[in-house]
């Protein structure tokens, strides 16, 4: 018999009589996506696992299916195929009872894995297996009620039952309604259903009472590790009698331990990956013994459970049945665990830790500031800080990453980048302002308008930087490559460097007008010279004679769009511009800054007007500056809504695959978010995008390319809506039901389930007024279309298992920190509203950080746009060091507790993690606690929102 320890109580009182015992550490919950297992020390646990199952006959299939899961075992232990040695391996190695009838067939397989790494045959053989019937089951054997000989088994949707290896029923956790257990009898009770010809109780009877009580428990932790959204709460001990077993599960669910590592929780470990065998096969002096097995380096982090929970637990087994001894275990020692530092990673062209670790990092500069003997770096590395190992500090003080690359040999996810991450800041020579240094500040104007005028020229700064993205960098990367047609280049850089010029100068004036206002000149009248309206007044003016540039940038987008679609060196071209530094966002964003800024201006106007009284020097030309600007913006309001909406549709495009005409005209985008969708397998977390004809749902695939894959689509076109949390026992639940097709989905949180409520029913209003429903719009059918209702696992298929080698193809690069995976991170939506209204809000300047743990401030220069704030060290800057991306976080003010004592500051936290920020005025603080907001708050639609005008400025 198999039983499980309870790692809540001693395993002394758990095997009584150890000799006759084997203890053996073994996979116990299984996860339906393996792409959840993000750690790569994990997926080769699990491959392993599954590896074992195969050999002693728990994983059965047909022989194609068999054949191909052994091909990928073959190609991790001794790597690409070569038919001498594989035939030797084969013969000495047995994965399989009459391993030899198949072959021919494996060695097939194996030729068509050349280039393929451990890593990705590990992730390809789970992929494989996850779809396999028996994948993760164990057998317990029982009788029906008529006597007939049965096996249970329990998985993540449910209680299965089998005839010998046929599952020939499956109960739904949505249909248990109690599960019990009495001497011998295992009784199931199901929720009562009109539809069903089931009993209300099902019975079963075991061998024994140990038997059934073993699989009653089995069942009670998979329930709760795949149902419930945290570990149950053990019940009160009764004062005198008890009833019933107190056994309850203990660790964290599988929704907890996602929710632990997204917050960066788990501590990684360092893990280098090998052909397990390849050089007891390649060398004609190596022993079996000396073989062992090494596995890849891995940043990212999940596993299920740690040291305190059960996900992959010992099971102790009594009696002769447990002389099966883990041959992967004699043959593959103990993966060796390197305790090297944390290293850097290099990702979109910049070093970037998690932000525990910036924090952690904060306390060791703070030790080394000390007034201790200080050692000197080597290799240009810090000292004392094991999160700086690979980060090289150059002369400005700076990071510098030129010697910093990704190791080919990586698996996919390696690449990959959090939302969560951010570049360090922390080395010893970041300008640190303290309280001394508060005292030494220069005592500049107090007066409300002198800060808005400074906002003019803080934003300016952004704006110029902006410009010079395209008008020197792209145009320098331009000219070197011949990828771009002539007429699409006079296009652009005739149009941009027009407002280069304008707005280098534009930006002089502002800056020496604000030197006067300080005092910072030999002003004779200084009265004169604190206003910055006839300023403004005087550029709005000569800026009216550029619209005609402006009105060019529809057709330069869509140009350099039809120019990408038509052209793979170029399209190749710019995804590469976009990975550098500079490249801060996506490259069309840039393409659309010229008109953003008018909105920028008209905002701050009318925040100026709205501060002088109308006998003020400066209302009048203030006045006049507002009228000018506000007529140049309804001009160009309407283009503006297109080309954001068309601008949006592009971006989407290159995070998503499987889909190839995304961008078609009369599409909306509306709305974009992570749900969890109910299918046989239990809640999948899924990507969903909403427009106004289509909903769309998606998986993020491992790959290097980060994109999310398209696995079905929803027309709204006679699409009708329903909550559903009583139905399906889900909290924030909804039913969409198609034409078609039906999908069951679940929010975070109550107001996310409200806002896809109120979205989708808008865009299914709108359908239903269109003149019908939307053509095919997908590039092929995705293999994702079913029913929730159908209850059980996806069954085997031969098209499935071999198109599953080509799910991790070598792609190009992909940024992994775009507004979709952090939504995707963050468990969280934003809407076409949102995306306007963080158009409005982007703001500049200079605010000092402090972090939880730290006592002083560092000064740093502060971009915040697209829902992130980006650091840098000055406004001179030509790229971030660090970003932080504000979706999910909470904006409040620091409490008496926290002991901050500053004035202005206010305070960032999202679960673990806290950022303190210090503003230099009131009016600064005010701005900055509207910008951060709008991006920590999402928008109603019912705020701003009609067909005629859906996205309001």
């Amino acid at each position: 018999m198999m039983v499980w320890l309870d790692l809540l109580k001693p395993v002394m009182k758990q095997i009584r009589r150890p000799k006759h015992v084997v203890v053996k550490f073994v996979v116990k919950f299984f996860p339906p996506d393996h792409a959840q297992l993000q750690e790569e020390l994990t997926r080769y646990l699990f491959a392993l696992q599954v590896k074992q199952d195969l050999a002693q006959g728990r994983l059965t299939c047909n022989d194609t299916s068999t054949a191909l899961l052994i091909s990928h075992i073959v190609q991790s232990e001794i790597g690409d195929f070569d038919e001498t040695i594989d035939r030797e391996h084969l013969a000495k190695n047995k994965y399989i009872p009459q391993q030899e009838a198949l072959e021919d067939k494996i060695m097939e397989f194996h030729r068509s894995h050349m280039g393929q790494t451990p890593a990705e045959s590990d992730f390809q053989l789970l992929e494989i297996a996850r779809r396999l019937e028996m994948y993760g089951i164990r057998l317990h054997p029982a009788k029906d009620r008529e006597g007939t000989k049965i096996n249970l088994a329990v998985a993540n949707t449910g209680i299965l039952v089998f005839q010998g290896h046929t599952k020939i029923n499956a109960f739904n956790w949505a249909k248990v309604r109690k599960l019990s257990f009495k001497r011998k009898r295992f009784l199931i009770k199901l929720r009562p259903d009109v539809n069903s010809s089931f009993q209300d109780t099902l019975e079963f009877l075991m061998a024994s009472r140990d038997f059934c009580k073993s699989f009653w428990k089995i069942c009670v932790e998979h329930h709760a590790f795949f149902r419930l959204f945290e570990e149950p709460k053990p019940k009160p001990k009764p004062v005198l009698f008890s009833r019933g077993s107190s056994f309850r599960f203990s660790g964290r669910t599988q929704k907890q331990v996602l929710d632990y590592v997204k917050e960066g929780g788990h501590k990684k470990v360092q893990f280098e990956r090998k052909h397990s065998k390849i050089h007891s096969i390649r060398s004609l002096t190596a022993q079996p013994s000396e073989q062992h097995t090494e596995v890849p380096k891995q940043s990212s982090s999940f596993a299920y459970g740690d040291d305190n929970d059960a996900a992959a637990v010992q099971s102790c087994r009594q009696g002769k049945e447990l002389k099966a001894s883990t041959e992967d275990t004699g043959q593959h020692k103990s993966p060796s665990l390197k305790k090297s530092p944390k290293e850097g990673r290099k990702v979109d062209g910049a070093v970037v830790s998690t932000v525990e670790e910036e924090e952690e990092a904060a306390k060791d500069r703070m030790q080394q500031n000390r007034p201790q003997s200080q050692q000197p770096s080597t290799a240009g590395s810090l000292t004392g800080s094991p999160h700086l190992s690979e980060l090289s500090i150059n002369s400005q003080g700076g990071p510098s990453v030129a010697n910093m690359s990704l190791s080919p040999n990586l698996s996919p996810d390696a690449k990959q980048s959090s939302p969560l991450i951010s570049p360090l800041l922390n080395d010893p020579s970041c300008i640190r302002t303290d309280d001394e240094e508060e005292v030494k500040r220069k005592r500049f104007p107090t007066e409300k308008a002198y800060f808005i005028a400074k906002e003019v020229a803080t934003t300016e700064r952004t704006y110029l930087k902006d410009l010079e993205v395209i008008t020197s960098w792209f145009q320098s990367a331009v000219s070197k490559e011949d990828c771009m047609p002539e007429t699409l280049k006079n296009l652009i850089f005739s149009n941009f460097e027009p407002l280069h010029k304008f707005h280098t100068g534009f930006l002089k004036e502002i800056e020496q007008r604000l030197a006067l206002w300080e005092g910072r000149s030999n002003a004779h009248i200084k009265g004169d010279y604190q206003r910055i309206g006839d300023v403004m007044l005087k550029n709005i003016q000569s800026m009216k004679q550029l619209t005609i540039h402006l009105w060019k940038h529809n057709e330069i987008l869509m140009e350099l769009e039809n120019g990408i679609k038509n052209s793979r060196k170029l399209e190749t071209f710019c995804r590469d511009f976009e990975l550098q530094k500079v490249c801060y966002l996506p490259l069309n964003t840039f393409l659309l800054r010229p008109l953003h800024r008018l909105m920028h201006y008209k905002q701050i106007m009318e925040r100026l007007c709205k501060h002088y009284p109308p006998s003020h020097v400066d209302f009048r030309d203030s006045r006049a500056a507002l009228a000018e600007i506000s007529e140049m913006v309804a001009q160009l309001h309407g283009n503006m809504i297109k080309m954001e909406n068309f601008q949006k549709l592009h971006e989407l495009k290159k995070d998503l695959i499987g889909i190839d005409n995304l961008v078609i005209p009369g599409r909306e985008f509306i709305r974009l978010g992570s749900l969890s969708k109910l299918s046989g397998k239990g809640l999948q977390q899924r990507m969903f995008f909403l427009f106004n004809d289509i909903l769309l749902y998606t998986s993020r695939g491992l790959t290097a390319s980060n994109q999310f894959k398209v696995h079905g689509h929803l027309p709204l076109y006679g699409m009708t809506i329903e909550e559903s949390e009583e139905e399906w026992g889900v909290p924030h639940c909804l039913t969409l039901r198609g034409q078609h097709q039906s999908i069951v989905v679940a929010a975070s949180t109550r107001a996310e389930m409200d806002k896809w409520t109120e979205d989708i029913q808008m865009a299914i209003d709108l359908a239903e007024k269109s003149s019908g429903p939307a053509p095919e719009l997908l590039a092929s059918s995705p293999p994702d279309n079913k029913s929730p209702d159908e209850t059980t696992v996806d069954q085997e298929s031969e098209d499935d298992l071999s198109a599953s080698r080509t799910s991790l193809e070598r792609q190009s690069p992909h940024r992994g920190n775009t507004t979709v995976h952090v939504c995707w991170h963050r468990n969280t939506s934003v809407s076409m509203i949102d995306f306007s209204i963080a158009v409005e809000n982007q703001l500049s300047g200079n605010l000092l950080r402090k972090f939880k743990n730290s006592n002083g401030w560092q000064k740093l220069w502060v971009v915040f746009t697209n829902f992130c704030m980006f650091f840098y060290k000055s406004h001179q800057d030509n790229h971030p060091l660090a970003s932080l991306p504000l979706l999910g976080y909470s904006l409040t003010i620091p409490s008496e507790s926290e002991n901050i004592h500053k004035d202005y500051v206010f305070k960032l936290h999202f679960k673990s993690h806290v950022y303190y920020f210090r503003a230099e005025s009131e009016y600064t603080f005010e701005r900055w606690m509207e910008v951060i907001r709008s991006a920590t708050s999402s928008a109603s639609r019912t705020r701003a929102l009609s067909h005629k005008e859906p996205h309001a400025y």
